[in-house]
């Protein structure tokens, strides 16, 4: 016995015991977005001195083509457009669920100093032990990211977890472990500052299926567990002391947001390097395009990779041949919506 009800921007689905409410407002907006990620992806693919035509990119994709046609198109641009892609979606959830979690539009796990630490550790890897492999990169930025978010969480923690505070201590600890970063690259050889500052760039330059692979394999394993993670923020949202009224493991409960937010980070930290704001920016603006309490974790994900691959895109055409970037782009599009959210907190204070 099914049923469909429909209500104001909402449809709820009865079938039997269960029951789903589909916000079709989210819903609208994820297509939409969807749809301009696939337009913007075309014509990223397509852009470059070989230029490749929509008929074209399908005519490869689905096995035809000449052998230049496919590989500069798999060879080359698939695997940074897949990259971004990917990035940007992990970069949005994990800002999504920090988001939430904190109950702060300024936490973020750029902000909150969580991507700092991927960057100090990948950075040291580089530096101290003179590696840049695939295999040891993803790891060391793993370590560094679940680390400063393990430090910055009991750091904050004062019966119970205040989102300014843990912003506040999250930026402190950013900036203590972007200053180490810095003593360490200053310490380096020259070589090793070279393949540092390549990757602590944020960009997608040089990318291939060796940074692909696992960052998809990651996200296969940690988006399954950030959608899992909503039903315990449904219930952080409204504070701690109604968490534990319902019943909820408070502590278990927080630490596993952080711990798939911080590795989300990690993942994409370590295959494109730290892009910047993408985690702070995105899940703000699909909780304003899509409305609700609380960023959507789907939308956001959509909304991420439509941002990490314009910008791309963008940062290849502004200063042609060359290129900016992608990260130097997302951070000009990410700070003066940190200083509104400053000011507007400012504001309030003082009204």
């Amino acid at each position: 016995m099914s049923a469909v009800l429909d209500l104001p921007g909402r449809r709820i689905l009865r079938a039997g015991p269960v029951s789903a409410v589909i916000p079709l407002r989210t819903v609208a907006i994820t297509l939409l977005g969807l749809a301009a990620t696939v337009a913007v992806a075309i014509a990223a693919v397509g852009h470059g001195d070989f230029p490749l035509g929509p008929e074209t990119v399908w005519q490869v994709v689905t096995g035809g083509g000449t052998r230049i046609e496919r590989h500069i198109l798999l060879n080359l641009r698939l695997p940074r457009l897949l990259c971004g892609l990917l990035a940007g979606a992990a970069l949005a959830v994990a800002g999504a669920l920090t988001q939430t979690f904190a109950r702060n539009p300024l936490a973020s796990p750029d902000v909150l100093g969580v991507t700092h630490g991927a960057a100090a550790a990948a950075v040291g890897v580089i530096v101290l032990g003179g590696v840049s492999s695939t295999a040891t990169l993803p790891l060391a930025a793993l370590a560094g990211s679940l680390l400063s978010a393990a430090a910055i969480y009991l750091l904050a923690w004062r019966q119970g977890i205040d989102g300014y505070r843990l912003v506040l201590i999250g930026l402190g600890a950013g900036q203590l472990l972007a200053g180490f970063t810095s003593w360490m690259l200053v310490r380096a050889q020259q070589t090793d500052v070279t393949r540092a500052n390549i990757w602590l760039s944020g960009s997608l330059a040089g990318r291939d299926w060796t940074h692909v692979r696992p960052l998809a394999l990651a996200l296969l394993v940690l988006l399954p567990a950030a959608l899992a993670a909503t039903l315990a923020l449904r219930v952080l949202q409204f504070g701690e002391d109604t968490a534990r009224g319902l019943g909820l493991r408070l502590p278990t409960a927080q630490l596993s947001v952080v711990i798939v937010a911080a590795a989300l980070a990690a993942a994409a930290v370590s295959s494109a390097g730290p892009i910047e704001f993408v985690a702070f920016v995105v899940p703000q603006i699909a909780l304003r395009l899509c409305g609700g309490s609380r960023p959507p974790l789907v939308a956001s994900a959509v909304l991420g990779a439509l941002l990490v691959i314009g910008c791309d895109l963008l940062a290849r055409i502004v200063v042609a041949p060359a290129e900016l970037p992608v990260g130097l782009l997302t951070a000009i599009v990410g700070t003066p919506y940190l200083l509104y959210l400053l000011l507007r907190r400012s504001w309030r204070t003082i009204a």
